[in-house]
């Protein structure tokens, strides 16, 4: 009987310790792979925290509005391995993002990929697993 009730509390033990993996969410989830988004904008920041990194950029609307746009990417180190250094984008740098916006229709997207102002292309998501990010009337956040 004690013997039992060892077991039991390693399984329960075993199990509760892996609730933080199941805890991690899905691009499903919260971001819609039907809506493509192209943003163009002024970097703001970039936070290169785990268990994402997020890139933080203003678009100004045809109205004049800034909004400024939330783009959850890889964790840091992913994105050092795509070859993303600190230095790569200052503030003020002019941008160009594409992913896919949030389901809850906040200002907020996965980053497939970041343009940088010289020109080059980085990778800031998974690029193989997505589409490509263009879809006619879906550029400035539209």
């Amino acid at each position: 009987m004690r013997s039992g009730a060892v077991f039991l509390s390693i399984g329960v033990g075993l199990f509760l310790t892996g609730l933080p993996v199941l805890a991690h969410h899905s691009f499903a989830a919260e971001f819609d792979i039907a809506k493509p988004i192209t943003l163009k904008g002024k970097f703001v920041k970039m936070d290169s925290i785990n268990p994402h990194s997020w890139i933080h950029l203003d678009v100004t609307g045809a109205d004049g509005k800034v909004v400024t746009w939330s783009c959850e990417a890889l964790p840091p180190n992913s994105l050092f391995r795509q070859g993303w250094r600190k230095d790569t984008l200052k503030p003020g740098d002019d941008v160009v993002v594409e992913g896919f916006q949030a389901k809850d229709g906040t200002a907020t997207i996965w980053t497939r990929s970041v343009m940088a102002p010289d020109g080059r292309r980085l990778f800031a998501g998974s690029p193989d697993a997505l589409p490509p990010a263009t879809a006619p009337g879906k550029e400035d956040g539209k």
